[in-house]
Formats: structure tokens, C-alpha cells, sequence
């Protein structure tokens, strides 16, 4: 469910900018508009952070079994 949010906000933020740079709005409109983007680009990348983490590689073992190794960025995991 959270992806669908995800995909839901970035349609969102992208309509925003095409009204940002289209300039058919008023100052106010366009602070408004500004400020809801930047909520927007907020909650994507913190989405995107999270599911970063969760980002498992799967390591083939002796015997042909799979296991999950937690993925490292940087040496964090």
C-alpha cells in the first residue's frame, strides 16, 4: 500500500511543477502549490530511503539454498 501512496504522490508532485512552470498562478497559488511539492518530495524520498534499506541480495550457499544478506550502502546495513 505504501507504494501505491508513493506512486500517487510523485503523479502528484509532477503536476505541481507543470502548474509551477506553467505560471498561470497567482504568488499565492503558486506558495501554496510549492509547499505541498515540498511535503510531496519529503514523503518520496523517506519512501525511498525505507525501502533502500529493505534491500536484501540474495547470496547462493553451499548446497544451492538461498539465503538473505541484508544490503550494505557504504558499509551500513
Amino acid at each position: 500500500m505504501a507504494e501505491k501512496k508513493f506512486e500517487e504522490a510523485m503523479q502528484r508532485l509532477e503536476e505541481i511543477v507543470q502548474g509551477l512552470e506553467g505560471g498561470d498562478l497567482s504568488l499565492g497559488d503558486s506558495l501554496k502549490a510549492f509547499e505541498e511539492g515540498m511535503a510531496l518530495s519529503k514523503f518520496c524520498s523517506m519512501e525511498l530511503e525505507a525501502a533502500e534499506k529493505k534491500v536484501t541480495l540474495l547470496v547462493k550457499e553451499s548446497g544451492g539454498k538461498l539465503s538473505e544478506t541484508p544490503f550494505e550502502l557504504n558499509g551500513e546495513a
